[in-house]
């Protein structure tokens, strides 16, 4: 990794099997036939770095997978959207995580899921050399990663702020638990935290998403997004409290839509934009990824995106 980047992205990368919606879910022994199926990227990590190469964004990954042909084909195609995956690590041990997701018309998706070579993935694969390299700091899919430990990740995001990067944390929650205690010491090194409101209602026991927002930025983050699928996001930070609307967009496929949306605000965050355009960008990117199946395949280029903004108008209240 010779060449300065703009966002390190680390933590969970996976093939994704997935289908087009289908009309059911079938039953044992039936068969049911989809338009078509893709092996494709997917994994926090993963999501946002193609995202934000898309974008024009210069982004690495730092993650795990097997050294096995899903582990091959994750590492080909990121790199085959420009994306470094010099700092990618095959386990020797561990197959590639893989998830199926069952998209079913009208319905929310359903995953399979083996956590596989993910689950080898600690705060010290995390090399400080190429967190000073970098302007953003991305961390995706923390308290799902059992190697991940608060007491390993909240140094190495107080020396990345100390050396001026930014720093971004997003979660993903498998069941209920306590959490808390996984994020105190960690997020006064947070930038920016982007929960979903479920996974901010399972950590803070508040069930409005701006308690949610306000819990968390009590707890020492900058800024505290909580995202709400479409129904837009909630952001606090110091002396503000926005609420933002969503694009609509025809839908397909909603895999991938918060790691489109953190890509999306951390473009804002290097460009120094304004919280406000920051969301509308972070909006414009989660909308398009419903366009397709897959994580990727439906998020805008910048200059789809660009486009798109200038077409649009999304209401963001200050409240």
């Amino acid at each position: 990794m010779s060449a300065p980047i703009d966002v390190l992205c680390a933590g969970i990368v996976v093939a994704d099997h997935v289908c087009t919606p289908v009309t059911h879910v079938p039953a044992a022994g039936e068969l049911v036939m989809a338009d078509s199926m893709l092996l494709t990227i997917g994994g926090c990590a993963a999501n946002a770095a193609v995202d934000l190469a898309k974008m024009g964004v210069h982004a690495a990954v730092v993650g795990r997978v097997g050294g096995d042909v899903f582990g091959r084909i994750v590492t080909d195609m990121l790199r085959e959207t420009g994306v470094d995956v010099s700092a990618i690590k095959a386990s020797a041990t561990a197959a590639t995580s893989q998830t199926l997701i069952v998209n079913v018309q009208g319905q929310d998706r359903r995953f399979i899921h083996t956590f596989g070579a993910n689950a080898e993935f600690t705060a010290g694969d995390i090399p400080m050399r190429l967190v000073e390299q970098s302007k953003v700091l991305y961390v995706g899919g923390y308290l799902l990663m059992p190697g991940v430990r608060h007491d390993e990740l909240a140094p190495l995001f107080a020396s990345a702020q100390a050396r001026g990067v930014r720093t971004v944390l997003d979660v993903a929650i498998p069941t209920p638990g306590e959490y808390v205690g996984r994020l105190e010491g960690l997020l006064p090194y947070v930038d920016v935290f982007l929960p979903n409101n479920h996974e901010g209602a399972l950590i803070s026991g508040e069930e409005d998403p701006v308690a949610q927002a306000e819990f968390f930025k009590a707890m020492g983050c900058g800024t505290a997004i909580i995202t709400l699928g479409g129904d837009g996001a909630v952001l606090v930070q110091e002396g503000r409290c926005l609420r933002c609307g969503a694009y609509s967009m025809p839908f397909v496929d909603a895999s991938g839509g918060g790691d489109a949306f953190d890509a999306g605000y951390i473009y804002g965050l290097l460009r120094g934009m304004p919280p406000e355009d920051c969301l509308r960008i972070a909006s414009a990117l989660g909308a398009s990824c419903v366009r397709a199946i897959g994580t990727t395949p439906g998020v805008f280029t910048l200059r789809e995106c660009e486009a798109f903004l200038q077409a649009q108008v999304l209401r963001i209240d200050e409240i």
